[in-house]
């Protein structure tokens, strides 16, 4: 009886069998903490170093009574919140469970088998698995120099081109495209192909050239902007990412999304640390003085850091035999510091370091002068 079980399970599974983009999926594979279990310094990933504004402390710690309840299923509060934040329409603004949702609810709603949906080379992983799991086919365009080349992915466009992502900054080169380029990307994409922006570190970019995207949504009915609470909110536990776009578009996202993908403790925070601007220039300040005393330390050890506009900085490990990047990550680990490897992004040589606190930069720069020097 066993065995016949156990036979028939095998056969239901063959049968049961996923699509095939779903195969091809590669798993997250996040840095490794010390296995003694004790403290260590993580930045692995790319969060706000000061942690979530009182604002948004003391509105999340108010709902703690009202978690036995179903949250808004119009995000009506949060939408307008925002709305007022950017001086946007809520009725083009929704919410999901992270700008990781978002971009999984939007590539189900506009793009599945058969259809291809273009990304750069060096984006933001969460475009592929989105894609794959849609049951669409990614085409994916070359960058120059870590940058995003417009020219390229305008080649690589065609008829079946549903979707077309734009992380903008980047992830995890941490550089961006002007907005003059991301107008050209537009205008060069066919009519038919909705332009995704991720602009989920637009907040640590403020450059007179760099444009979030509201303006190109405004005048387009085929953009879509999306942005997340999660970096410089400090909010990446709660999972709470939005998009601005056309009506008829953030309709289809609604349609796509289950009506309670936001928490009702969440909800409130997201709101309360959307209009906490002393939060938010404090997160500022303190990322404008760190990310270039990092680079700075990390290139007289002989590292190579790309500039960057994020709170995040994108270093190649020096060639050497001795050397590479698992032997220094396993030395960081033994100092208890985790950071990114990045081969997953094709680039294997490289490491991405988040800007944490000043005793988490400085040990991170004491570690590697002990083994790069």
């Amino acid at each position: 009886m066993l065995f016949a079980a156990a036979h028939n399970g095998a056969c239901l599974m063959e049968l049961l069998s996923p699509r095939p983009g779903i195969g091809q999926i590669k798993p997250y594979r996040p840095a490794r903490p010390p296995e003694d279990g004790g403290a260590w310094v993580d930045l692995s990933l790319t969060v706000n170093p000061l942690g979530p504004g009182k604002k948004a402390l003391t509105a999340y710690r108010h709902m703690a009574a009202q978690i036995h309840r179903y949250p808004d299923w119009s995000q009506d509060r949060l939408r307008h919140a925002i709305a007022r934040r950017y001086d946007l329409d809520a009725g083009h603004i929704t919410c999901a469970n992270g700008s990781d949702e978002m971009i999984h609810l939007v590539t189900q709603a506009f793009a599945g088998p058969g259809d291809e949906v273009l990304c750069h080379e060096h984006g933001y992983r969460g475009f592929m698995k989105a894609i794959r799991a849609a049951g669409a086919t990614p085409v994916i365009a070359a960058e120059r120099d870590l940058v995003v080349d417009v020219e390229a992915m305008i080649d690589r466009a065609n008829e079946k081109t549903k979707l077309c992502f734009l992380a903008n900054p980047n992830n995890p080169t941490g550089t961006y495209i002007p907005s003059e380029m991301v107008l050209r990307l537009r205008a060069g994409l066919p009519s038919h192909t909705l332009l995704v922006l991720d602009s989920a570190y637009a907040d640590y970019c403020r450059r007179d050239n760099y444009s979030d995207g509201t303006e190109i949504v405004e005048n387009s009915d085929n953009v879509l902007m999306v942005r997340t609470f999660s970096k410089l909110h400090g909010l990446a536990g709660l999972r709470v990412g939005w998009a601005y776009g056309p009506a008829g578009v953030i309709e289809a996202v609604n349609q796509t999304r289950g009506p309670f993908n936001v928490g009702i403790a969440a909800q409130a925070a997201a709101e309360a640390a959307v209009g906490d601007t002393e939060h938010e220039e404090a997160t500022f300040a303190h990322n404008s003085a760190w990310l270039p005393w990092l680079s700075h330390e990390l290139e007289q050890l002989g590292v190579r850091v790309y500039p960057s506009v994020c709170n995040f900085i994108l270093a190649r490990i020096p060639t050497d035999p001795s050397l590479g990047v698992q032997a220094v990550l396993d030395h960081l680990a033994r100092r208890g510091i985790l950071v990114k490897p990045t081969q997953d992004y094709g680039l294997a040589d490289c490491l991405r370091i988040t800007v944490g606190r000043e005793d988490e930069n400085r040990a991170l720069v004491a570690a590697l002068g002990e083994i790069l020097s």
